[in-house]
């Protein structure tokens, strides 16, 4: 992608990064329902290790907004991608000893890698001049369209390469991107993290309660829960209804490469219509997946479902995501955008641990329906924080 500036090299790298780092959690999103119900002493937490990577990516973030703000972002990188190579490591070994809260360790520690992954993006933003900032964040989400094909290749091809062991070798090759991913930014050059002394910049208090605040942290909670929910469901329904494992990874595969092909053009249509439509946009078209959910049983059906799903929550969530750009100052950024991810995953853990119970209880056709109620009050929400965020704007608040 063209007209980044000086800081292209860094997106860049931060772009395959996000690449590798994705490709972790594309495999574990495949995976680990379907090892979930083979472990689990119920069904109804076959789903649990899935939550447990939501609570690790749900508790990392402010950890890793501290750790940013007073190390740098490079700290906060290196940590996390040995959380990357832990998961890895502790997945292969719960595996190979059919030890379910082992693996629902090594779930937590790749949810905290995700968590440090999704800094990528707003680490890009810092590295570009201030009207430029979409552009870089969509660029380094653009990296999650190589994620989609490797973390599914990657699934597939090693599931069964430990005779007697299904999907050890999956868990050691998630070790091994971790890796791959961390030697892609070493040596990264990125600018100091702005909100160094916290006491320059504006109480956290004051800039959570803006109204374009609320309006981008719900907007961008309803479109990680939603795909979450929807997400960590479809294999093992898929499983449940017969599908073979290679049609979930499959599924699992156009879902994430759908969740950043958009990626190309989102930034531009920002910059065009305003993150406030693209928002709205990615909204209506996680209801319209929701749709395709309950027309069918069929493999079809759960991969259009879940590429629909991809595409909706790209551009609900790139849009919040710069909305929260436009809430702080440079010296405020570390704190604002942790706080942001927190309340998020936050959030998102809560409705993590109902996706199993709800599908195995209820079936995917509920799972659809409970779509529509989120989506139309973040669509609500949104337009009205909007208008009380241009009222404030007109009086030069």
């Amino acid at each position: 992608m063209r007209g980044l500036g000086a800081g292209r090299n860094s997106v860049y790298r931060l772009a395959v990064a996000q690449a590798l780092a994705g490709s972790n959690a594309t495999v574990l999103f495949a995976t680990a329902a379907v090892i979930g119900i083979d472990l689990a002493p119920s069904e109804a937490l076959a789903t649990l290790p899935v939550s447990c990577f939501i609570v690790g990516t749900a508790t990392t973030t402010l950890p890793a907004g501290m750790i940013a703000h007073r190390h740098g972002r490079p700290m906060a990188f290196l940590l996390g991608h040995a959380c990357g190579l832990g998961a890895g490591l502790v997945g292969a070994l719960a595996l190979y000893m059919q030890n379910f809260m082992m693996f629902c360790l090594a779930t937590f520690l790749g949810g905290a890698f995700a968590a440090v992954a999704l800094t990528f993006r707003f680490a890009a933003a810092d590295c570009v001049e201030w009207d430029l900032r979409a552009k870089a964040l969509s660029t380094v989400l653009i990296g999650g369209v190589a994620s989609g094909f490797v973390g599914g290749t990657v699934a597939s091809l090693t599931m069964d390469i430990v005779p007697g062991h299904p999907f050890v070798g999956s868990y050691f090759a998630i070790g091994a991107i971790a890796i791959a991913s961390g030697l892609m930014l070493v040596g990264i050059n990125l600018p100091k993290v702005a909100d160094r002394h916290a006491a320059d910049g504006r109480p956290l208090k004051m800039i959570a309660g803006q109204p374009r605040f609320v309006a981008a942290v719900i907007c961008g909670l309803v479109a990680y829960l939603m795909m979450n929910f929807l997400m960590t469901s479809a294999p093992l329904a898929m499983r449940l209804q017969g599908h073979s494992q290679e049609d979930a990874n499959l599924a699992v595969q156009w879902h994430v490469v759908a969740m950043y092909a958009p990626s190309f053009i989102v930034g531009a249509l920002i910059t065009r219509f305003g993150s406030d439509n693209i928002t709205i946009l990615g909204l209506l078209i996680i209801g319209a997946s929701a749709v395709l959910g309950l027309a069918g049983m069929s493999p079809h059906h759960f991969w259009g479902a879940l590429i629909v799903l991809g595409i909706g929550w790209n551009f609900a969530f790139t849009g919040s995501s710069n909305m929260v750009l436009e809430t702080h100052r440079p010296d405020e950024s570390a704190r604002v955008q942790s706080f942001n991810d927190f309340l998020i995953f936050g959030s998102v853990m809560i409705g993590s641990f109902a996706s199993g119970s709800v599908l195995t209880q209820y079936g995917w056709q509920v799972v659809c329906w409970l779509v529509f109620p989120p989506v139309a009050a973040a669509i609500v929400a949104l337009l009205f924080f909007g208008n009380a965020h241009r009222r404030l704007m007109a009086h030069g608040k």
